[in-house]
């Protein structure tokens, strides 16, 4: 176990003794580009987070406020043909992939119109068009996914470099060392970047790795690796922009640790009690967004008017988003099992099972059954049932005007297969 906690590795400091950042500021339009996409994100996270709050989003939300300039250096520097891969904190990956924000709200929202149709969540958002490969649910388990995409570029001539982007914990999975070894092993194009914010979940990366240099995790496998602070965004993008031309040209495997920090919990359920509030505010001063905005503004490069245009252009953009979000339809329900697997017929067999009545169906007759079939009525039966309206904006069984119709012959079904179960429950005892 280390005995000091780790730090940030700190970046050059200019001879003036102001402490401003030693890497040339680049052209104002690239400039304003990554303030903008940084403050985008910022300002996405931070609704995310209050329409959760709201219930409007389910499941797991992971926020990424404080570590946008690691993500934005590093898709600035990619092309438009090349791969990316992260983990379940990837709202703004997929938007500096150029991910509309309302498709990656209505995602979180669980509505059709989602990046992944509503099916994939806060930690499945997915981009094909993008090549964003998507945020992936498993620790570690986007490693070697990463590896096969980059094989797949070796195989088809392609000159394409995969970034594959996890978490510091993910590299003490098994994982991390197979696709170490066999990334180096066949040279193949890729950058593994991690995102090192000092914790796996609540676990400090004291505690849970024996190695807290993560940049040397890899030597010995044959993958080099190098530190960059990942609260400058162009630190970043400087160190990624010279890996993805090793892995393009020289067909080397890389790994860039880049140090950087989340202000908000590991989850929006996360009670943060294994940091303390001045830590969190230590970190605070090295906020990525407003460092960045403060070199820009004392440089020229942009003004006070042009940054109050820009925070009534963002409000107005995720708002947009919310209100998208908001009246995109639900997935239908006998939709449940569209797009799980390619059914042709050299596999015979169903490929799902519903099991949702009676008597089960394959997966694939899900809409013939689910639109009109017993699933149908047992749907809405069950929302009658419990005296509530259905999520889907139909009536409750009492609203139906017409005795005998649709809604009461499937509530009729329910009860008696109840009937049936209690009666052969008693015939039991």
């Amino acid at each position: 176990m280390a005995k000091e906690p780790t730090k940030t590795a700190e970046p050059h400091v200019a001879s003036d003794g102001k402490g401003a950042a030693a890497h040339p500021l680049p052209d104002q339009a690239t400039c304003r580009e990554l303030l903008e996409t940084m403050a985008l994100i910022r300002r996405f996270e931070e609704e995310a987070g209050r329409q959760y709050q709201q219930a409007k989003a389910g499941g797991f939300l992971h926020l990424a406020i404080g570590e946008e300039a690691t993500i934005v250096g590093t898709t600035s520097m990619m092309r438009p043909d090349d791969y990316l891969i992260g983990t379940y904190r990837t709202h703004g990956h997929a938007i500096a992939r150029g991910t509309d924000p309302k498709r990656v709200m209505a995602e979180l929202f669980g509505r059709e119109d989602g990046c992944s149709r509503g099916r994939g969540g806060s930690m499945h958002i997915f981009d094909l068009e993008r090549r964003f490969m998507g945020g992936y649910g498993i620790v570690g388990g986007n490693l070697p996914i990463a590896a096969g995409l980059a094989l797949a570029c070796d195989y088809t001539g392609s000159d394409s470099v995969t970034v594959c982007m996890f978490g510091d914990g993910a590299s003490n999975t098994g994982n991390f060392g197979e696709t170490m070894n066999i990334a180096a092993l066949w040279k193949l194009p890729v950058v593994f970047l991690v995102e090192n914010n000092l914790y796996g979940m609540g676990t400090s990366i004291e505690r849970h790795s024996a190695v807290t240099d993560l940049s040397r995790k890899a030597e010995g496998l044959g993958v080099p690796g190098v530190r960059v602070d990942g609260m400058d965004v162009l630190a970043v993008r400087e160190t990624v922009a010279e890996h993805i031309r090793i892995a393009r040209e020289d067909r080397q495997p890389t790994l860039v640790e880049a140090f950087t920090y989340r202000y908000r919990g590991h989850s929006a359920a996360d009670p943060e009690v294994y940091r303390t509030k001045e830590e969190v505010e230590e970190w605070r001063q090295k906020d990525p967004v407003k460092v960045f905005r403060d070199r820009l503004l004392a440089d020229g490069v942009i003004s006070e008017d042009y940054l109050e245009e820009l925070r009534e252009r963002l409000e107005r953009q995720i708002m947009d988003a919310v209100e998208f979000a908001d009246n995109s339809p639900e997935p239908p329900l006998e939709s449940l099992y569209d797009h799980l697997y390619v059914v042709g017929d050299q596999v015979r067999g169903w490929y799902a099972v519903d099991e949702r009545t009676p008597e089960p169906h394959r997966g694939e007759k899900e809409r013939e059954v689910g639109a009109g079939g017993e699933a149908r009525k047992l749907a809405e039966a069950g929302a009658a049932y419990a005296g509530q309206q259905s999520p889907r904006g139909r009536r409750p069984v009492g609203d139906r005007a017409a005795p005998g119709g649709e809604a009461e012959e499937a509530a009729r079904i329910v009860r008696d297969r109840d009937g049936a179960e209690a009666l052969e429950d008693e015939d039991e005892d």
